[in-house]
C-alpha cells in the first residue's frame, strides 16, 4: 500500500485485550491490540526528509532570484513541476502510515488515503519485510515492516479479519491525505514568490 516511515520504537507496545487464532495461511495465534492500533514500520531515511523539505526552500529561493523573462517564467515552471514530483514522491515515504481498525485496515501513502475491509481480503500473505493483503486479482502491499515483526503483524491482521467475518462494514473510496495538501503549498508557496519578487500580484 504505500512505503516506509514510522519508528518501531515510538510505537509502544500495545495493551492485549483479546486473543483469536489465526487459522488460515499458517500464521500463529495473536493477541489483537487495542485498537486502532498503528502498524510499526522502519523508520524514514534521512535522505527521504531532505528530499521532502528542500524543495519548500530551494525553489521558492531560485524562483524569486530569476529575472523575469520567457526563458526565466519556464524556468519557472519547470522547477516547480519538479519540485512537486519531489515533494510527492518523498512525501510519500516520509508521512507514510498504516492503520488497523476493527473493520478494516487504513493506509495513509503519497497523496491518498487508502481503505479495505477485512471482508474484502481474501488471504494474507507474508514476506520478509512486508505483508500482503490479497483481494481477487488485486495486491495490496504493505511494506517496510521491520523483519521480526512482520508475522506478528500479519496474525494480528488474520486474527481481526476472522473477528470481523460477521461483522456488517462501510466501503470507502481513496481520499485526498495530508500530502496532497502539502503539494498544493509548495505549489502556491513556490510560484508565488515569483509573482511577489516581480510585483505581478
Amino acid at each position: 500500500m504505500g512505503n516506509r516511515s514510522v519508528d518501531p520504537a515510538a510505537t509502544p507496545a500495545p495493551e492485549e485485550v483479546s486473543a483469536v487464532p489465526a487459522r488460515d495461511e499458517g500464521l500463529p495465534s495473536a493477541a489483537v491490540p487495542e485498537l486502532p492500533w498503528r502498524v510499526p514500520l522502519d523508520p524514514a531515511p534521512w535522505w527521504a526528509w531532505a528530499l521532502f523539505v528542500t524543495p519548500f526552500i530551494a525553489v521558492p529561493a531560485l524562483n524569486s532570484w530569476l529575472w523575469m523573462g520567457a526563458r526565466d517564467m519556464l524556468a519557472v515552471g519547470l522547477l516547480t513541476i519538479i519540485g512537486a514530483s519531489v515533494v510527492r514522491v518523498a512525501g510519500g515515504v516520509v508521512l507514510y502510515r498504516v492503520m488497523l481498525f476493527p473493520t478494516g485496515v487504513k493506509a495513509r501513502t503519497s497523496m491518498l488515503i487508502r481503505s479495505l475491509a477485512w471482508q474484502d481480503v481474501d488471504r494474507i500473505d507474508v514476506g520478509d519485510d512486508h505483508v500482503v493483503l490479497v483481494r481477487g486479482q488485486d495486491e495490496n502491499e504493505i511494506n517496510g515492516i521491520p523483519k521480526d515483526r512482520t508475522a506478528e503483524v500479519a496474525a494480528v491482521m488474520q486474527a481481526l479479519r476472522h473477528q470481523a467475518a460477521n461483522t456488517p462494514t462501510r466501503r470507502h473510496r481513496p481520499r485526498p491525505g495530508i500530502g496532497t495538501l502539502l503539494v498544493l503549498t509548495y505549489l502556491i508557496v513556490s510560484v508565488g514568490a515569483f509573482l511577489i519578487r516581480w510585483q505581478i500580484v
